[in-house]
């Protein structure tokens, strides 16, 4: 503390400096300034090279040039993807407006590769489709609209996924053809047209969609730089005898397109859980090839990253596979992938989620010398809308029959002899956030690329998570912990060093989203390897609020709910605006390789059915859930003996 008298004192040296400054015009001498502050600059952000802010974005979204948007309704094209993800109002398929309440700040569109535009010609009812008699039932349908529409469009996409369409009649709408390449060329051109440094990021990519029997092995690919190399080429599809339905297929034509063109390339994967247990193998592939050294690698190499929430249901968690998480029946779809496939059976669970995905690859890297599962964590829409939308308030569906009306709730998005999917099921999920220096494509890939990305069910909360072995409660208390962050340690999405015979220390803190709700935990999840081969987890409650304490079993109590269902409302009475700790494993055994993730929950808050019940003056359908706690998963941070 200055006193009084001190206070004066400072004053009157102060006021003498001022006169010695003004009469002499002392300047001081760069060596000075070096000894006052030696090996680096007074202002602390003058020499800062880490990422300082947070990109939000969608790494997944279809336009009306896939077919199985176009087949439900969606008209709207590149153009109104580009404008509405900027912030700009738009006319939805439905003719309703439709704006996003906040910018985002990059958008990948990931137009399926296979049918790219087959869907606009069909439905146009182009004559050189039309005399192939299996076109002609399908655009009937379409002509009629309503349910034979419907009956159409999942004809239409069944035979396609089953490889039973025409070739002859696909043949200007798979690579080589000409009406494929120029609809390519209008995908990157529209890219390159929105694409604005430093302001909005448009990244040229696409969605490699691959069903095995109906299973879901569909990939995204996002390429680094623009038309000087990913116009050098067309998309990679799953019709033979082009292309593939392998992952490892479409790693080859990552790797070909590398070294063609000079640029960069990554894909990622999502919806494990409608994959039937073929999504993340740990013995044989689902060609009957074994899992071997070729196979981790490359996946390691090509997929960084992992989309696990989304509108098709949330994929970190199952409660059969952690029944000791009390939050992971979050959003779950676990039946078969619609009429499809087989039906689901528990033992395909555990090659379906994220988090054991996590654990079996710590297995897999002591076998086989890599993980091939050490993916970082991101959320996106999967919306066939041409719309981004993940905010519970704003939500327009995954498909423009499933935009805003009082009947989407009531009526089944899908149903299947395998179960169905409910209307009200859908899920207002989720966004991708990016930790990079600037909002460039070069600067948010290469964020990507190193895994320093996390995922949210939709709020734009910010969470910062650093791993190292000497963190301490001041270097959180700071006020500026980023800076101890990445001095100590390291990031999301990276690798902790090797152990000096202590524990490893994490820092994380979050701070809620400006204008969404308040955070009730942190916790960290942490998946580790024994000495036997046997992979567990555990998660821990690190930061919490409103001073709660755990009972004697170690339980936090829950936060509470403020939700006004009838009034489609919540009140920030309960929870906390930032939360942040640092934390010391207290089981950590420096001789097993393990994980560690972080996962910020909300308090509760209304599900996008309760706004829509509340807009429309409609009852909700009673099996609806009405309340959830959206959350963010960060990318982990991996320890290896």
């Amino acid at each position: 503390m200055i006193t009084v008298s001190r206070i004066g004192m400072l004053c009157s040296i102060a006021a003498l400096l001022f006169s010695v400054s003004a009469t002499a015009q002392i300047t001081p001498s760069k060596e000075s300034l070096s000894n006052l502050y030696p090996g680096k600059a007074y202002s602390p952000y003058a020499q800062r090279d880490f990422p300082s802010q947070v990109y939000w974005g969608d790494t997944h979204l279809h336009t009306g040039l896939s077919m199985d948007a176009g087949l439900f309704g969606a008209r709207l094209g590149l153009e109104d993807a580009y404008r509405f993800a900027r912030g700009e109002e738009v006319m939805a398929s439905t003719g309703q407006p439709a704006k996003l309440g906040r910018p985002l700040d990059w958008l990948v569109i990931s137009d399926h590769s296979d049918g790219m535009g087959f869907f606009n010609d069909l439905a146009a009812g182009n004559p050189a489709i039309l005399k192939f008699d299996q076109a002609k039932p399908w655009y009937e349908g379409l002509q009629k609209g309503g349910e034979a529409s419907v009956e159409a469009a999942l004809s239409l996409i069944g035979t396609f996924s089953q490889g039973q369409i025409d070739p002859e009649m696909m043949a200007e709408y798979s690579p080589g053809g000409k009406i494929y390449r120029s609809i390519w060329d209008k995908v990157v051109d529209a890219a390159e047209r929105f694409n604005d440094p430093g302001t909005f990021t448009a990244f040229i990519g696409f969605e490699w969609t691959s069903l095995v029997k109906g299973n879901n092995l569909h990939r995204n690919v996002i390429f680094r730089e623009g038309a000087s190399k990913a116009g050098q080429v067309v998309p990679y599809t799953t019709q033979a005898p082009v292309g593939s339905t392998d992952p490892l297929d479409l790693y080859a034509y990552l790797e070909n397109y590398e070294a063609k063109t000079g640029g960069s390339a990554l894909a990622l994967a999502h919806n494990g859980n409608l994959s039937n247990g073929i999504m993340f193998p740990v013995d044989k592939q689902y060609t009957g090839k074994k899992i071997d050294k070729a196979y981790v690698e490359a996946r390691a190499r090509w997929e960084p990253m992992y989309e696990l929430t989304q509108i098709k249901g949330d994929g970190e968690a199952h409660p059969l596979l952690s029944p000791d998480d009390e939050f992971a029946d979050y959003e779950t779809w676990d039946v078969g992938n619609l009429d499809l496939s087989e039906a689901k059976t528990d033992d395909m669970l555990q090659y379906e989620y994220a988090r054991e995905a996590l654990k079996n690859g710590l297995a897999l890297e002591k076998k086989l010398g890599t993980n091939p599962y050490k993916f970082g964590l991101v959320g996106s829409t999967d919306s066939h809308t041409a719309l981004a939308t993940a905010e519970e308030d704003n939500f327009f569906g995954k498909a423009t029959n499933a935009e805003p009306s009082p009947q989407r709730m009531a009526h089944p998005f899908t149903a299947t002899e395998n179960g169905s999917f409910e209307g009200y099921q859908l899920v207002s999920s989720g966004y991708a956030g990016v930790w990079a220096t600037e909002n460039t494509r070069a600067a948010i890939w290469d964020a990507m690329k190193r895994k320093e990305v996390y995922g949210t069910t939709g709020p734009r909360m910010m969470v910062r998570f650093f791993g190292g072995w000497d963190y301490v409660d001041e270097d959180l208390n700071s006020r500026a912990p980023a800076f101890r962050g990445y001095e100590k340690g390291v990031p999301m999405g990276g690798d902790l060093g090797e152990s000096d015979g202590g524990a490893p220390t994490f820092m994380v803190y979050a701070l809620r989203d400006p204008i969404g709700a308040n955070l009730d935990r942190i916790q960290i999840v942490k998946g580790w390897l024994d000495s036997k081969g046997k992979t567990h987890e555990k998660v821990y409650d690190v930061a919490w609020s409103d001073d709660r304490e755990p009972d004697a079993n170690g339980k936090l109590p829950l936060v509470g709910n403020t939700v006004d269902v009838a009034a489609a409302n919540w009140t920030n009475t309960i929870g906390a605006s930032e939360l942040g700790t640092v934390w010391t494993d207290p089981d950590f055994d420096p001789e097993q390789s393990a994980f560690y993730y972080a996962r910020v929950l909300e308090i509760p808050t209304p599900r996008w059915v309760v706004y829509d019940a509340f807009r429309f003056g409609i009852d909700l359908p009673p099996d609806a859930e009405t309340v959830g706690q959206e959350r963010a998963y960060t990318a982990p941070i991996w320890y290896t003996p």
